[in-house]
Parts: structure tokens; C-alpha cells; sequence
């Protein structure tokens, strides 16, 4: 089993600045995948960020650019670093593990980006 808990969520003003981090433990093997996805009310979960641990990264879209997402394979810990926020960032982010054939996932962090 892994267990995976992230930190660093809060409310920022437009234009602010947050770094969330996720911890994971557990059964883990080395190759596997780290990610960040959010899910806004109403809205379905999507993918923010993810990398590899060879180092591969994919970003949405909407956040190339303003969003950078790194890892420490050592200590199992992947960071989102989220500049230029904006309003529309507002959601509750989860961290995500894929290895092997099993995904999981955090209990999800608040990210509140006020006008």
C-alpha cells in the first residue's frame, strides 16, 4: 500500500504564488509516475502536471508557462510550484502516484486564488 500526503495549499491573491508538496510512503518502486490533478466544484478532476521519475514531464494547457512540477525520487516527494495564480485556479489539489498497475491518490489540498 502507499500513502501519499500533500501539504502547502491556502488562499493566495490573484497574481500570488503557492508550492504545493506531496510525501508518498509505503510499497514504492522505483519508475513510477507523480502527478498533480484538481478538481473544481462542479467540474470533472483533470490533470495539472506530471512527471516521471526519469524525469519526463506533461503540463495542461492552461498552466504552461505559470506551473512547474519537480520531484526528489530520494524521498519519494513531488512538488508543484504555481506562479501567475489566478482565479481560476481556485480547486482542491490532489497528488497522484501511478506504479505498476495501481494508482494513488492523496486526500487533496485546498487552493483558494481570490480576484
Amino acid at each position: 500500500q502507499v500513502q501519499l500526503v500533500e501539504s502547502g495549499g491556502g488562499l493566495v491573491q490573484a497574481g500570488g504564488s503557492l508550492r504545493l508538496s506531496c510525501a508518498g510512503s509505503g510499497r514504492i518502486f522505483s519508475g513510477n509516475t507523480m502527478g498533480w490533478y484538481r478538481q473544481a466544484p462542479g467540474k470533472q478532476r483533470e490533470l495539472v502536471a506530471r512527471m516521471t521519475s526519469g524525469g519526463t514531464t506533461n503540463y495542461a494547457d492552461s498552466v504552461k508557462g505559470r506551473f512547474t512540477i519537480s520531484r526528489d525520487n530520494a524521498k519519494n516527494t513531488v512538488f508543484l510550484q504555481m506562479n501567475s495564480l489566478k482565479p481560476e485556479d481556485t480547486a482542491v489539489y490532489y497528488c497522484k502516484m501511478e506504479q505498476v498497475y495501481y494508482s494513488y491518490w492523496g486526500q487533496g489540498t485546498q487552493v483558494t486564488v481570490s480576484s
